[in-house]
Parts: C-alpha cells; structure tokens; sequence
C-alpha cells in the first residue's frame, strides 16, 4: 500500500494485538445501564465465558472480510440473537445502545492501534472512523448517527462516558469476565494479563468504579515489550485469527448451522 493512501478498517482489525482492548472494551460496554442489565440477565460468563468474544470476533471479521452475503448472514444472526435480549429499560436491537457497543469497540481498537504502532496520521485516523461505521450500521443502526469525523466523535464520546454508571449488575459481569471459573484452562492463565491491560485501558474513574487494581508500571512495560516486537511480526501471522474465525464461519455455512 503506498505510504499516501489513508489506512482502511481491512488494514487494521484483524490484527491480534487490538484484542488486548477487548476486556475494556466489554467494561465500557455494560457500564451503560441498560447494556449492563442485558448482558446480566442474557449472558452467562461464568459457565461460557468466551460466547461474548466468540460472538463479537465472528461478527467483526466477517463483516469486514468476508463477502456481502457472508456480511448480510452474520448481521441476520446477531439481529437473530438480539430479538429476545429485551426488558423493561433494554432492548438491544436499540440504535442507541448498539451504537454505543460499535463505538466502544472502535475506540478501544484505535488505542491499542497506537499504543503498539505510534500515533495515527489524521488522512488514517479519518478513514478509519469512517470505515467503522459498518460495525454499526451493519445491524441496522441509521448511518446518520455514527459521528462524521473525529471531533463528532470526541463529542459524542465524551458525551457518553459522563454519562455512564456502574451498577451492581455491571460489577457482577465484570468479576465473572475479568475472574472466570470455567473455561479452558489457557483461558485462565492469560487473565492476569488481561486484567493488566483492562484496567491500563479504563478511564481512572472506570477502574475505581470497578474496583480495578491498577499497576501503570507493569502495563506501560507490556506495552513497550509489544511495540518492539509485534510491528515486527509478518502480517500472516498478525491476521491468523481473523482467517480462524472466518473459515469456521463458512464451514457453519456449509453445515447449514
């Protein structure tokens, strides 16, 4: 790609280093009251603790990678998933509340981006912003309501954050997501980790709201680690989980699962 052209959501989101915002990504997620009450009573982390990121990773990746039958097929079954997720003050099929579940994993995304390869050029951080949209917009939410350039965001970001609560029910996710019981075993040796990096990635008043030990000296050594290694890592190797996730999607396809 010449040094000129913008960078383009294809670029970056199959990277396996953006999955180091995921825990925060979640925590920013369900403290929204109503997408922490929907994930409570509609997600059980505790007994399958990688449905959430299972189910994000293969909506992400085919929605991007893969064709627009495949992108038309998986927005059906996360639409599919969401019909039932609703109650007195949620409904998850909301545009508002799915807007905030894109733009939670767009910011992330883009903090990690830069924490590992150094700070987006502005032509980047533009076309990024604008290709993210189809996280959103794909599942029906209204093109108009995705912010058009990166001060609409800000503002929108900045609007949403001061606005968040975390209740008991969003503590009690993020204790079974950060703290798993069940799970393969690998899966609870990386929490350390992943915990390490949540917490780095929240706001201060985030983590104080989750009760999050931070340590900025462990985290900011886990970063400077990665920036030296991961850039110089080939690209088939950085993208092997998104080519994971969409071949198990159209061996589902194939199955009629």
């Amino acid at each position: 790609m010449p040094a000129s052209d913008p960078l383009r959501i294809a670029d970056v989101s199959a990277d396996v280093a953006l999955l180091a915002g995921g825990g925060a990504a979640i925590l920013l997620q369900i403290a929204h009251p109503a997408v922490g009450q929907a994930v409570a009573e509609h997600s059980d982390f505790a007994r399958r603790p990688l449905d959430r990121l299972n189910g994000t990773l293969t909506y992400l990746y085919v929605t991007v990678y893969g064709t627009p039958a495949e992108a038309a097929e998986v927005a059906r079954r996360v639409g599919a998933a969401h019909r039932p997720v609703r109650a007195e003050g949620y409904d998850a099929r909301d545009p508002q509340l799915q807007l905030w579940v894109a733009a939670t994993l767009y910011d992330t995304a883009m903090r990690v981006r830069e924490l590992v390869f150094g700070p987006l050029r502005e032509v980047d951080a533009e076309a990024l912003l604008s290709d993210y949209a189809v996280i959103a917009t794909a599942l029906g939410v209204p093109r108009a309501l995705w912010p058009s350039d990166r001060a609409a965001f800000a503002a929108y970001w900045n609007e949403s954050v001061a606005s968040l609560s975390v209740t008991d029910a969003s503590r009690g996710v993020a204790q079974q997501l950060l703290h798993p019981t069940g799970g393969p075993s690998w899966l609870r040796a990386v929490m350390p980790l992943v915990r390490v990096l949540t917490a780095g990635l929240l706001r201060p008043e985030l983590r104080e709201a989750y009760a999050l030990p931070h340590h900025q000296k462990r985290f900011d050594r886990i970063m400077r680690i990665t920036r030296a290694i991961y850039p110089r890592l080939p690209r088939w190797l950085r993208f092997a989980t998104q080519r994971r996730y969409l071949a198990a999607f159209r061996r589902s396809l194939a199955d009629g699962s």
